[in-house]
């Protein structure tokens, strides 16, 4: 019996099929051969550039809807990061982040939101693993390194599954459900009773992957850094054994992972023409997604449907964009802002809440510290709700510095790793085995950000919690300002079972959204909000007998009392 495997997705994942690399059907019948398509023209490499050209720029959901968040993977990061307080989102119709910032009631499984994430990463997971069929067990030589970054990519997509939809992290219970596994050797008829794997399985599968991408890209020289290498695996098992708490492991890959790479400077972080929107001219990114300019994301409504459109807020004189003309800029929690020293060159990446108080004229000089289109800020501010300037984000600059063509302006790279998470993740492994040796690496580090910084001002930030110890505290803190936008912030805060905090004096979260510890639901006696454990979407339940559920938040009904810090 011949070897067969279907190349287009589910229609229920909504994934677009290949095209173009098949040059025979098997008659009276619609399937392909794994000999026929190992044999056509390029085929296998257009099977593994298929793993990564739809993480950015296309409309993988739902092309006809054209949604503004329906872009790839670096939307992942803000559904994500608006969970918890370090982001703040204003009210408005325009705000397409606002089900994630709200605990809204799209979060549950009867709502199309609650596909999102199962068709974007079930998808890219079925394109691993028709690689991974084509390559067969024992990979040929040409076939090789396909199928390292084939593995390298699943184990990654299933580490962010895994973190998204398990109650409890791996260090709180190895028993906790997250998701259902598909790898390329499951049968069609066992998907219908394929139950949630636990932490301990999903994340053996997750080291097993690495394992073999480990083998198979151990020669293998990327032309960019858009493709996985071995230095990304590394730092994918970095993550994974940080998230099991396997300190010297941790410890182990990310060293590895930093070799050959350095941290971005001040000028490189800061960089009004290149902060955070290329790799070139830097040594600190590791892997990454771009938007091309033939991208249907950039192309098609104006540009709205795409990262720039989201996070780019200089571009006012396009008018276009959601974060620089429809009043949703993402802003920087005040508090978190508040305690970044003004010798950290961090903060110069959000505008000072102080200039709110100035007149314009005053305000357009100190503008004009953060960005050459000071004038343009202002109108930004203006058209959000509360028109205020204060805490608006300017770490993710337009490409090249453009200020009036957004189509120019939104086609830039997005970090998925950088050597600084490498650094960060370091020093809490090695804190974790010898403190005093943790507390010089993360000294070391912080130093490169801010030279006056002293160990010891965050290590009393628990947020309800004492899983983390006090130097964990102090390393947290460092992630949430180094890592801030980048996706991280919903994986740390339930790695630690961490609390949210929103409301205390002079927040600028919104009222009715300012809730805390306390004040909001969780499950199985977290402290970290029940909105975090994301739902399985209904069809998969409905049709996976063997499927459980998280249960569907609820949003709280009240703020909650302010917050003294200190306590």
């Amino acid at each position: 019996m011949k070897k067969i495997f279907l190349f287009a997705s589910l229609a229920a994942l909504g994934m677009t099929s290949l095209t173009g690399c098949i040059k025979e059907i098997e008659p009276q019948s619609s399937y392909v051969t794994v000999d026929q398509a190992a044999n056509a023209t390029g085929a296998f490499q257009n099977f593994v550039d298929a793993i990564t050209n739809t993480m950015a720029g296309k409309f993988v959901y739902n092309a006809s809807n054209m949604s503004p968040y329906d872009y790839g993977y670096p939307s992942f990061f803000l559904m994500r990061d608006v969970m918890g307080q370090d982001i703040t989102l204003e009210d408005t119709s325009s705000e397409w982040y606002t089900t994630w910032y709200t605990c809204g009631t799209g979060l549950g499984p009867l709502y199309a939101v609650c596909q999102l994430p199962w068709t974007y990463f079930y998808g890219w997971i079925k394109s691993c693993n028709d690689v991974l069929t084509l390559a067969g067990t024992e990979p040929s030589p040409e076939h090789v390194s396909g199928a390292g970054i084939a593995y390298a990519m699943r184990a990654m997509f299933y580490m962010d599954l895994a973190q998204m939809f398990a109650q409890k992290s791996y260090a709180f219970d190895k028993k906790a459900e997250t998701v259902p596994l598909v790898l390329e050797t499951t049968a069609v008829n066992e998907l219908a009773t394929n139950p949630r794997a636990t932490n301990e399985v999903m994340w053996a599968q997750i080291l097993s992957d690495l394992d073999k991408a480990e083998t198979y890209l151990a020669d293998y020289n990327r032309a960019d850094i858009y493709t996985p290498n071995l230095s990304v695996v590394y730092g994918l098992k970095a993550r994974a054994y940080l998230i099991m708490e396997d300190w010297p492991n941790a410890e182990k890959y990310a060293k590895l992972a930093q070799q050959g790479y350095t941290a971005l400077t001040e000028s490189q972080y800061t960089s009004r023409t290149s902060g955070f929107n290329t790799p070139d001219g830097n040594n600190s990114w590791m892997f990454a997604v771009r938007f091309k300019d033939d991208d249907p994301c950039i192309l098609q409504n104006d540009g709205d449907s795409s990262w720039g459109s989201q996070m780019i807020v200089e571009v006012s004189a396009s008018g276009c964009g959601y974060a620089s003309n429809y009043g949703t800029p993402k802003r920087i929690d005040y508090h978190l802002y508040q305690t970044i020293p003004a010798t950290d060159f961090r903060k110069k990446c959000y505008i000072d809440f102080a200039i709110d108080n100035m007149n314009r004229a005053d305000a357009m000089t100190a503008l004009s510290e953060y960005s050459d289109d000071p004038a343009g800020l202002l109108t930004t501010a203006s058209a959000t709700p509360s028109t205020k300037i204060g805490g608006i984000e300017l770490k993710f600059r337009p490409a090249g510095g453009e200020h009036a063509n957004q189509y120019a302006a939104f086609t830039v790279s997005v970090p998925l790793m950088r050597v600084e998470e490498m650094m960060l993740i370091e020093a809490e492994a090695v804190g974790m085995q010898d403190e005093a040796r943790g507390i010089t690496l993360l000294t070391n580090f912080a130093k490169t950000r801010d030279p006056e910084y002293v160990y010891g001002k965050h290590t009393n930030d628990t947020y309800g919690s004492n899983h983390a110890t006090g130097f964990q505290n102090e390393v947290w803190w460092q992630r949430r300002v180094e890592l801030w936008g980048e996706g991280f912030a919903t994986y740390d805060i339930k790695r630690f079972d961490k609390g949210v905090i929103r409301s205390y004096a002079n927040t600028n979260h919104l009222a009715g959204y300012r809730w805390n510890y306390g004040g909001y639901n969780t499950n199985a006696g977290n402290v970290h909000p029940d909105w975090m454990d994301f739902c399985i979407v209904g069809t998969e339940t409905d049709y996976n007998s063997a499927c459980t559920n998280n249960p569907t938040p609820i949003m709280p009904t009240a703020d909650s009392e302010e917050f003294i810090w200190g306590n």
